[in-house]
């Protein structure tokens, strides 16, 4: 009966998130506030069903009470989640809200399935994290000076990133950051939104030539020491994001061309330099050749997805904890094994619907140092999950780089969680700017009424002597008629 259950289930997921994501495009198409709520609904109605699906499965499968336990908690934490930015911010994306609670309610599914201990950690972070992102939209709404601190967020994220360097852990050949009171901090991760305020800052600041060599060598220094640390990933997405924010700004295709041949030449010097950036070259170009010399987690990869097929094996009917980590890098993987390829490509398109509500953000913005952030703050999103997913997939050699919202990771989490606190500020400043133009125009409308009805006012007074004068006329010329027609009786 278990066995009938968890196949069933495998496929109402698969239908339940065909719908969410096919909503989360389809919005687009509506301009009535009142239909959008109703599918914004629906959408957290989809949701919770995939939730109480998936938990249901796992508690049949392993008669653990703690899955109940941690289930109702769960429930808790995205209904408060929704409810509070909902009636907080009534203004903000409900959208991009939606789909923040749809990854984390994918992540939680899977973490839970893969490692308990790890969930619960997880969960502990995402808590914290989410009642610390309440709070930066009203920063980004109230303080408007953040575009004059273009020295301090340069100063901040280079001191970060050095403090790897000085007492950073080695991990998987790369220092990735240091560890604090059991807490471990990856610096890297809170780097790349300070990195995208400091270029938004300083090309509102100026566009001219100067300014341009200026910030580039600063965003040099920091793909720099996070190549000397050997963090491959992170240095590529500080490049890249780098790269889309100048050309937007500068509109200059010869900065783009430039940047891409000298990152060409640090990727073959990086290929020389160190070891374990060849390794996975190999490993891209035939993992199964390498199989015992750091081939195994693709060969695994690989195999998950393929055994996984278009509908997945169903939960814990698959074997996702033979992929070393699986719940860090790796968990695309098992969520294609487990969930099908179709759930995991829902998924990836809830990540692109999220990307294009960014971009519609950053091009509605009237700010030359908001657009910036909001354009930074989705490339690096949108890049991050290509990173991951490329990898895991063989479409380009792994980073090591973990999936936003859905792989463990504390640092991670915290990060991607801020970034799209920070869109929604800035959505909120979007909503402001469009109801100031609308008074506006609507205080000139007014203007122009009045200063229409005080000239019909002016021209009615300028009216009355010329009517008195006609009326007299007429009178003069009654009188006359009447005088007349007298004389002619007489």
């Amino acid at each position: 009966m278990v066995n009938i259950i968890v196949e069933i289930s495998k496929y109402l997921m698969i239908l339940l998130m065909t719908v969410y994501t096919y909503l989360c495009f389809s919005i687009f198409g509506f301009s009535d506030p009142d239909r959008k709520k109703r599918l914004l609904r629906k959408q957290n109605v989809l949701m919770f069903a995939i939730h109480l699906v998936a938990f249901m499965v796992m508690f049949l499968q392993t008669e653990d009470l703690r899955m109940l336990a941690f289930y109702l908690m769960q429930v808790v934490l995205f209904g408060a989640t929704i409810l509070l930015y909902t009636n907080i911010y009534p203004r903000v994306s409900r959208l991009v809200v939606n789909n923040m609670c749809m990854l984390l309610c994918i992540g939680m599914i899977m973490l839970t399935r893969l490692d308990y201990e790890k969930a619960v950690k997880q969960y502990v972070i995402a808590a914290g994290a989410i009642a610390l992102s309440l709070v930066v939209p009203v920063i980004i709404r109230k303080f408007r000076l953040l575009s004059e601190w273009r020295a301090f967020y340069g100063a901040a994220g280079l001191f970060s990133l050095a403090i790897v360097l000085v007492v950073g852990q080695v991990s998987n050949g790369a220092m990735l950051g240091f560890t604090v009171g059991g807490i471990s901090i990856q610096p890297s991760e809170l780097v790349k939104i300070i990195f995208v305020f400091f270029v938004a800052a300083s090309f509102k600041k100026s566009l001219e030539f100067r300014n341009v060599v200026i910030t580039t060598a600063v965003a040099a220094f920091h793909v720099l020491i996070l190549v000397v640390s050997r963090d491959l990933g992170a240095a590529l997405i500080i490049f890249i994001v780098y790269l889309a924010m100048l050309y937007v700004a500068t509109r200059q295709p010869l900065y783009v061309v430039a940047g891409l041949g000298a990152g060409a030449v640090a990727s073959v010097a990086a290929y020389y330099l160190f070891g374990h950036v060849r390794t996975r070259v190999v490993v891209w170009k035939d993992p199964f050749a390498a199989y015992d010399n750091g081939g195994y987690q693709v060969a695994q990869s690989l195999f998950a997805i393929g055994t996984g097929g278009w509908f997945g094996m169903g939960l814990f009917q698959g074997e996702p904890d033979t992929i070393p980590v699986a719940a860090e890098d790796f968990i695309f993987s098992a969520i294609a094994e487990e969930l099908g390829i179709i759930f995991a490509l829902c998924m990836i398109l809830v990540c692109v619907s999220c990307y294009v509500m960014f971009l519609n953000i950053a091009m509605q913005l009237h700010s030359m140092f908001y657009k910036m952030v909001a354009l930074g703050l989705g490339t690096c999103y949108i890049f991050q999950v290509f990173l991951t997913i490329g990898g895991v997939t063989k479409f380009i050699p792994s980073t090591g780089v973990t999936l936003p919202l859905v792989s463990y990771g504390g640092s991670s989490l915290l990060s991607t969680l801020i970034m799209f606190a920070v869109i929604q500020g800035l959505y909120i400043l979007r909503e402001d700017e469009e109801e100031t133009i609308e008074r506006k125009k609507k205080e000139k409308l007014r203007a122009a009424g009045s200063g229409q009805e005080a000239s019909k006012k002016v021209r009615k007074a300028a009216d009355v002597p010329e009517r008195a004068k006609s009326s007299q006329h007429s009178r003069q010329k009654e009188i006359k008629r009447k005088a007349g027609k007298e004389q002619r009786i007489r």
